[in-house]
C-alpha cells in the first residue's frame, strides 16, 4: 500500500461497539485556571462554540450569581447540545442550586476518594464516613429527580480494593446507569494495560466494568503530559465519556484537550464525522483575544505555526504536495498554510512568494525557475541579513515586494560574477 495522500490513510477503530461522547469542562475546570476570569460573554460564547462543534454536555458551577446568570442564558437558547449540567460537592446545600435552577436535570457530584483527600483535605475521621457523605450527597439528589454523575477525585491514588469498589457497589445499586468519572488528578495514571491499580488507567476501568459499572467517563489532568494519552486509552479500554477543557485550561498544568481529542477522533478515528472541527482555529483566537489564555505558536491543532512553513525542505515538500509535511489539511480546523521566508528557506519558497508577489504588482501569471539569477539573488540578499545577525524574524511579504521591485521591475538583469580566467560562475 502506497500512502502518498490523506485520502491512502487508513483510520482506526475503537474495540467495542459503544458510541463515545464528549462532556466539556471549559467554564467550570478551565475557569479555575489563575489569572483568568471568564464573564457571562465569555461564557455563553464557549458555549455557543462547543455547540457549533457538536459537543454533547458541558458542566458549569452555580455558586455565583454570574454563574446562574450565564447558566439560565445557555439554558434559554433551548440547544439540544451541549446539555448543561451543573457540579456540587456532596452536600444537599450545592444540589439545591441545581434544583433551584429549572432546565437542569444531571448534577456531578464530588467524591474525594484518596486518603490524602479524605483525611487531609475534608478531616475526616475515616473512610467510612466520607463513604456516609458521598452516598448520603447521592441519595438526595436521585430522591428528588437529578441524574447524577459520581466523580471520583483522584482515583490513582485511592485504594481500588479496600474503598473504591465497594463504594461504587453501593452506588450502582442505587442507579445502576449511573456514570462514574474517574478523576486523573495529578496526572499519576498511564495508559499501559499491563500496569496495575493505582496508576492504570486501562485496569482502573476494567475493574469498574466488571462490577457492573455501564457509563465511564475520564477526567485526566495533565501535570506528567499524560492528558491525551490517558483519555485515549480510556477510549480504548471501555470509558465511552470523556471530559475536557478546549486549550487543556485549568489548574496547575490544566487538562486534557477538546481540540486534540476532537482531531483524533474526527481524523483518524473510524465513525466521528458527527463533529465540526472547522471553527477551532477562530475559537482558539477567540479564546487568546477576549479571555486572555496565551496560545503557544507550535500548539497542536490550533497554533499559528501548526502550517507554517520555512525550511527549505519543509517548503519544497509542502508546495510540491501539502501532505509531505502537514498531517491533516488546514482547512479541517479552519486553519490556513502559511510559507514562510527565514534563515532556514530555500529559493522554492522564494520562487512562489515571488510569483505571487509579480502577481499582485504587475497583474501577470508570472512563472520562475527556482535557478533564476533574480531569485538566487534575492536569496542571498536575505542569507546575509541573517549572517550579520541583523535580522531576527522572517522576511514579511511586504518586504518581499521590495526586492521583486528592485529585480524583477527596477534592475531586471542580475549579473553573474566573474570567475578566474573570465569563466562565469554563479
Amino acid at each position: 500500500m502506497m500512502y502518498r495522500t490523506y485520502e491512502d490513510m487508513p483510520k482506526i477503530k475503537l474495540p467495542g461497539d459503544v458510541e463515545v461522547k464528549i462532556s466539556d469542562s471549559t467554564i467550570r475546570d478551565g475557569a479555575q485556571m489563575p489569572g483568568i476570569v471568564f464573564k457571562t460573554s465569555h461564557r455563553l460564547k464557549v458555549y455557543e462554540w462547543l455547540h457549533e462543534i457538536g459537543i454533547e454536555k458541558i458542566e458549569t458551577f452555580l455558586y455565583n450569581k454570574r454563574d446562574r446568570v450565564a447558566a439560565r442564558e445557555m439554558l434559554d437558547r433551548g440547544y439540544e447540545h451541549p446539555e448543561v449540567t451543573a457540579w456540587a460537592r456532596a452536600v444537599p446545600a450545592d444540589i439545591d442550586l441545581a434544583l433551584n435552577m429549572d432546565g437542569i436535570g444531571e448534577i456531578g457530584i464530588l467524591m474525594s476518594i484518596s486518603d490524602v483527600h479524605i483525611f487531609d483535605k475534608m478531616s475526616l475521621k475515616n473512610r467510612e464516613e466520607a463513604e456516609e457523605k458521598y452516598l448520603a450527597a447521592l441519595d438526595y439528589a436521585i430522591d428528588h429527580g437529578l441524574k447524577v454523575r459520581c466523580h471520583f477525585e483522584d482515583i490513582t491514588r485511592a485504594d481500588m480494593t479496600g474503598f473504591v469498589i465497594p463504594l461504587v457497589e453501593q452506588i450502582i445499586e442505587r442507579s445502576p446507569d449511573i456514570l462514574i468519572r474517574i478523576c486523573d488528578t495529578l496526572n499519576f495514571g498511564l495508559p499501559f494495560p499491563e500496569l496495575d491499580v493505582p496508576y492504570g488507567i486501562p485496569t482502573i476501568i476494567k475493574r469498574l466494568k466488571d462490577v457492573g459499572v455501564v457509563n465511564i467517563e475520564t477526567h485526566i489532568h495533565d501535570d506528567f503530559g499524560l492528558g491525551i494519552a490517558n483519555t485515549l486509552a480510556g477510549y480504548w479500554y471501555g470509558a465511552n465519556w470523556s471530559n475536557l477543557t478546549f486549550l487543556g485550561i485549568g489548574e496547575r498544568a490544566g487538562n486534557a484537550e477538546l481540540e486534540k481529542i476532537l482531531l483524533f477522533l474526527a481524523y483518524r478515528v473510524e465513525g466521528f464525522q458527527k463533529y465540526n472541527l472547522k471553527c477551532l482555529v477562530e475559537f482558539a483566537r477567540y479564546m487568546e483575544k477576549e479571555v486572555g489564555i496565551r496560545v503557544p505558536r507550535n500548539k497542536a491543532v490550533v497554533g499559528r505555526n501548526i502550517f507554517a512553513h520555512e525550511s527549505g525542505i519543509h517548503t519544497a515538500g509542502v508546495i510540491k504536495n501539502p501532505f509531505t509535511y502537514e498531517p491533516f489539511p488546514p482547512e479541517l480546523v479552519g486553519g490556513k498554510r502559511e510559507l514562510l521566508i527565514g534563515d532556514s528557506s530555500g529559493t522554492e519558497v522564494i520562487r512562489m512568494k515571488v510569483e505571487d508577489a509579480l502577481s499582485e504588482l504587475m497583474h501577470v501569471n508570472a512563472k520562475v525557475d527556482k535557478n533564476d539569477m533574480r531569485i538566487k539573488a534575492i536569496h542571498q540578499d536575505i542569507q546575509k541579513l541573517y549572517d550579520d545577525e541583523t535580522r531576527r524574524s522572517c522576511i514579511s511579504d511586504e518586504e518581499l515586494k521590495s526586492y521583486v521591485k528592485k529585480y524583477f521591475m527596477f534592475e531586471p538583469i542580475v549579473k553573474k560574477d566573474a570567475g578566474r580566467n573570465g569563466e562565469e560562475k554563479e
